[in-house]
């Protein structure tokens, strides 16, 4: 069943009051006996009050929720004028691992510009490890000097992160669960506008719930519209996702554009994050197959530095060679490139 991102109706907020108790309870600062916090956790309807109370709904059931607050409301603690803010993210123990928390704060982004915010901020206690990565992961940059808040019973400092709305370009990040159906169609789009593909391979093609499981899928997305402008596939750190790739090589597949958003470097951008991964990850070549018709996507490699590595082009795909590229990891990349669909 799919998992629907949505304003509360007003008969859950009980259960969503519920639910951020029980949350916050299981989470690294254990149950609260602030009667100030415990107020906030069950005001349900407060926060629905002062801006949205979101929920991640599977049918009846409830698998997280989240509150998008405007400045100068109740229960909004750090938003400046123009700015929402996001607080109180829970995901209950039946919506982790499944993307729940990821969809829930890609909404609140999507309505804070809705709104016509200028930024989306919120702040998390030094200890909420997984938080923080799901926030950094998904483009919130950390400013401390808004760092200004000391809480009580042993939190500390608590950390203040903050997403410019206004800002323009594009963004690399992970995808999140629910936008597996999205990158599924760009990728499919963007193989089909330019080759005649194989039911298998367009199977292939459309299996981002299984690639972004076992390996990791990237999205870039656009700052200003939200929308998702293309994607790639690269391994975990310590495997590879071809038979490509040997020991030091960082080996990626799937990198696709959307027809739509050609002509703005996106190929490129994502290829330069391939880039980035293998040289944080101390690797020392990046490798990838590509078929020998698809000759856009070979332009996009060698004006990046990639060459032809003949003597490992060994395999052959639905009666065509693979082609077998690699770049170490020394000079640096143009920045003016095409982009396109490329594999």
């Amino acid at each position: 069943m799919t998992i629907e991102i949505r304003t509360a109706h007003v008969a859950e907020h009980p259960a969503v009051a519920e639910l951020t108790e029980r949350g916050f309870a299981a989470g690294p600062y254990g149950h609260t006996h602030d009667e100030a916090r415990l107020r906030l956790l069950r005001d349900a309807a407060g926060r629905a009050a002062s801006g949205d109370l979101l929920v991640a709904a599977e049918g009846a059931e409830l698998l997280g929720t989240a509150s998008l607050l405007r400045a100068g409301t109740e229960h909004a603690r750090e938003a400046r004028e123009g700015e929402a803010e996001l607080r109180l993210l829970t995901v209950a123990p039946a919506g982790r691992g499944r993307g729940v928390g990821a969809a829930l704060v890609l909404e609140c982004v999507a309505r804070a510009r809705a709104w016509g915010a200028d930024a989306l901020v919120l702040n998390t206690g030094p200890a909420n490890s997984a938080s923080r990565r799901l926030y950094e992961r998904l483009g919130f940059i950390r400013e401390i000097e808004r760092e200004t808040t000391v809480v009580g019973h042993g939190i500390g400092r608590i950390v203040f992160y903050r997403y410019d709305l206004s800002r323009s370009g594009v963004l690399v990040r992970l995808v999140a669960a629910h936008e597996h159906d999205r990158v599924a169609a760009l990728t499919v789009a963007a193989y089909s506008h330019d080759y005649e593909l194989s039911e298998q391979y367009r199977a292939v093609l459309a299996d981002v719930p299984t690639r972004a499981r076992e390996h990791e899928v990237w999205v870039a997305q656009d700052l200003a519209t939200g929308a998702l402008l293309g994607a790639v596939a690269t391994p975990r750190p310590g495997t590879h996702i071809s038979a490509l790739g040997q020991e030091g090589e960082l080996d990626f597949r799937q990198l696709a554009v959307d027809p739509a958003a050609r002509g703005r470097g996106v190929g490129a951008l994502l290829t330069r994050h391939v880039v980035a991964l293998a040289h944080e990850r101390g690797l020392r070549r990046v490798v990838l197959n590509s078929g020998a018709h698809m000759v856009p996507a070979h332009r996009l490699y060698e004006k990046l530095g990639f060459v032809r590595l003949a003597e490992r082009e060994t395999r052959v795909v639905e009666g065509r060679p693979l082609y077998a590229f690699g770049l170490d990891l020394t000079p640096s990349v143009p920045v003016e490139v095409d982009d396109g669909a490329c594999p």
